[in-house]
């Protein structure tokens, strides 16, 4: 399921980590190859597996 989702995710789309939630809000910076960069609020530039963890994505309004 986590490939599935992290496909979708393009540079701009905001995420939260399932696993860290102190991290805060993060935007995605990068998707390539499952890689995915992510620019965290309290925890800055994340580098994650994209086939490991599966993010959450945020739609603000």
């Amino acid at each position: 399921m986590s490939a599935d989702i992290t496909a979708m995710l393009e540079p701009g789309m905001f995420v939260r980590h399932p696993h860290e939630p102190e991290w805060g809000l993060g935007q995605v910076q990068s998707n390539i190859d499952g890689k995915v960069t992510v620019n965290f609020e309290n925890a800055g530039k994340v580098v994650i597996d994209g086939r490991r963890i599966a993010l959450i994505m945020e739609f603000l309004s």
